[in-house]
């Protein structure tokens, strides 16, 4: 693979790739979690396999959350990945010190590799920062509280440090609470405070222990990353869009996030309330203000390391579904950046104010709350918390102080109803505060919520009212995709053409018309689960798209860490089975005409022979990268196999648990790389890509 920094254009060499969070990579010599000195062992077991790439997970620091999505900084590494007896500072201090050296053996026996089991992330976490303060103490740095040659260079070449250091050093005085908690001389530092706070002589110690860790990491990382190039590997890194509210870049980079919004997703089928992620939308205005040097800058620093990158969400480019920061759920979201309708537009389609506040603004009747708490002097009083009587009417609109149904869920009603009563209350006035049509985002400046056609308000309408509103709607769409295609060709020619790294893009449920047209232009491969790859409006068939037309700009995959493994997806959607073995008899040895061996084929259980079949299926596709997760190759050896096969996912979206993003490997990979069986089944599938 080649690319220049003018048109990061891929040459003609197809290549094979495995994803894999780091953390996953178990050796003899890494039992306790995966760390950045596994990855020039694992570069030579995929050379061998005959695999020309590693895709990894983010490996940002991400604080205590144990989603590698969830960023408490756009640039720093994170410390859990730290090779700890492989720090330079280590040696002499085992050797000299038993107190340390029984802490760090303790360590390694109480997190042992257990195959199939998740490792503790808490855990291990809390006792890296342990260790590393002890080897830390050992430094003239911490002794003399200033950095020596190698950290000063470092520190200069790396001046985002300095906002890091500060906060996690105001992290760690909080107790890791959020930045919001903290005493308001905190919350809110200019750029000139946090500078000072860096340089402050009291300061200096802690500060430098984080500046010092993330050398250490970075060295670390460096070196394992060259190790995979010299192999002749190609390693991905992957680019969360969004920053956790809760990062050091919202706390000391206020300018580029809006602050009074949170990203998400809209209404769906699997998410009827639509999906609200908690974290801060671009000011893309400030951003382009600033030649989106933030974003530049930290598309250089991932460029020490890797060859390609993964943009996560690049919809997130051409708009992002904006939610008010009051709200909990997404349903009154809006694109941003949008095309609103005017009041006067409305008014020139035969709509008056009156007309207007009905399909913007909830109405509440007294009764739907009387019907609770069974007095009206009671639903009154609740009402009058929350809304404004219209007039002598039994009907009500929230006050303007109402910014979200938050402001519902947070209130205290108990002195007018308890218990079960209280809680059907905020419910139903929730429910209201979402009831309308349209979103008034700026003042007389409207725009419809997705599901404006099942709101109370528009199905009051008549005929002839939804369509004319409908065609004012279909306008703004049209300008908005315009809109759209100019904003992110912008964005990404200037952050594509920044970096000489070939950039992908996670463009996954995106149906912009745009969309095509701009990742192609700019060079973005885009992304292809091809279990979803089928044409959805053929009924009732839904074939899939053959091979051939998968755009050559693309990655082909059979599943995603957000998704079911190619084994529990086998086992599990049999309609979408049936379909590829009737689309691709061939490659599980049938006849084109014998439908009964098609159907027996696809009803039977997974097999690691069906698995194989398949991986070298997909490595016909036309796509330039075949990628795959690891669980995917490892099911083509039975050993590899769980007792349960939900253990090899490595997140199920929408639940917070100890059993997301903490997968490891069924076996330590000292062992896997001599499984020659293993090794020729992953050669073949890499073959079969490589000779299309």
């Amino acid at each position: 693979m080649s690319n220049t920094k003018e048109n990061c254009r891929l040459d003609s060499t197809r290549t094979t790739g495995i994803s894999i969070p780091l953390g996953a990579i178990s050796t003899k010599n890494n039992t306790v979690i995966g760390e950045f000195t596994v990855l020039p062992d694992f570069a030579k077991f995929c050379k061998k396999a005959g695999i020309g790439l590693i895709q990894l997970l983010p490996v940002n620091d991400t604080g205590t959350q144990s989603s590698p999505y969830s960023g408490l900084s756009a640039f720093a590494l994170h410390p859990i990945y730290i090779d700890i007896k492989r720090l330079p500072e280590f040696d002499g201090l085992y050797s000299s010190d038993k107190k340390f050296a029984k802490n760090y053996d303790a360590f390694v026996k109480e997190n042992p590799y257990n195959a199939g089991g998740r490792y503790d992330y808490d855990s291990i976490l809390n006792k890296k920062d342990e260790l590393l303060r002890s080897l830390y103490a050992t430094t003239s740095i911490a002794k003399d509280g200033k950095a020596d040659a190698a950290l000063e260079k470092w520190i200069k070449k790396n001046p985002w440090i300095v906002n890091y250091a500060v906060y996690k050093s105001l992290k760690y005085k909080y107790m890791q609470a959020t930045w919001k908690s903290w005493d308001a001389k905190d919350q809110n530092l200019s750029e000139k405070e946090i500078t000072a706070r860096w340089e402050k002589a009291s300061n200096r110690k802690e500060n430098l222990f984080y500046a010092w860790t993330q050398m250490r990491a970075a060295e670390q990382f460096k070196k394992a990353a060259d190790s995979v190039r010299k192999e002749g590997l190609l390693l991905k890194g992957d680019m969360p869009i969004l920053m956790n509210e809760d990062s050091c870049d919202a706390w000391a980079l206020p300018g580029i996030f809006n602050q009074n919004l949170r990203a998400g997703s809209p209404v769906d089928n699997e998410n009827p309330t639509g999906q609200n992620w908690g974290f801060p939308t671009y000011n893309w205005a400030y951003l382009k203000e600033h030649d989106y040097s933030w974003w530049k800058e930290r598309l250089k620093s991932a460029e020490q390391y890797y060859s390609v990158y993964r943009l996560d969400h690049i919809l997130g480019f051409f708009r992002i579904w904006a939610i008010p920061t009051r709200d909990t759920t997404a349903i009154l979201g809006h694109t941003d950046p949008y095309v609103a309708i005017s009041r006067m537009d409305l008014h020139n389609t035969g709509f008056g104010d009156d007309r207007i506040r009905w399909l913007s603004q909830p109405h509440v009747p007294t009764g739907v709350i009387e019907d609770i708490t069974w007095n009206h002097e009671s639903a009154t009083k609740i009402l009058e918390k929350f809304c404004e009587r219209i007039g002598n009417e039994e009907l009500w609109l929230f006050k303007k102080s109402v910014e979200g149904d938050k402001d519902i869920y947070e209130s205290d009603l108990s002195s007018f109803c308890q218990g079960d009563a209280e809680n059907r209350v905020k419910d139903v006035l929730s429910r209201f505060w979402k009831d309308r049509a349209f979103v008034e985002v700026s003042q007389d400046m409207f725009v419809p919520i997705w599901t404006y056609y099942e709101t109370t308000p528009w199905k009051s309408l008549g005929y002839d009212e939804q369509g004319r509103l409908r065609y004012l709607i279909e306008e703004a769409e049209r300008n908005q995709n315009r809109l759209w295609e100019t904003q992110s060709d912008e964005i990404l020619s200037a952050l594509t053409n920044s970096v000489t790294m070939i950039p992908c893009g996670e463009d996954l449920g995106a149906n912009l018309p745009c969309l095509p047209g701009v990742m192609d232009k700019n060079r973005i491969l885009s992304l292809r689960v091809y279990r979803w790859c089928r044409k959805w409006d053929v009924q009732p068939e839904q074939p899939y798209i053959p091979f051939g037309e998968l755009p050559k700009l693309s990655v082909c995959t059979s599943s995603v860490h957000d998704s079911s493994t190619l084994r529990q997806w086998w086992d599990e959607d049999k309609g979408g089975v049936y379909q590829f073995v009737n689309t691709y008899p061939w490659f599980f040895g049938i006849e084109a005409w014998d439908n009964d061996a098609k159907s027996r084929i696809a009803n039977e259980s997974y097999t690691p022979e069906k698995g194989e079949a398949f991986l070298k299926a997909l490595a016909t596709a036309n796509s330039d990268f075949c990628i795959h997760p690891f669980q995917d190759f490892l099911s083509v050896e039975k050993k590899y196999w769980l007792e349960n096969p939900d253990d090899e996912r490595i997140n199920i979206p929408g639940t917070v648990s100890g059993f997301n993003w903490t997968y490891r490997i069924p076996a330590l990979l000292d062992d896997i790389a001599k499984d020659e069986n293993l090794v020729a089944k992953i050669k073949g599938i890499a073959d079969a890509h490589f000779g299309q």
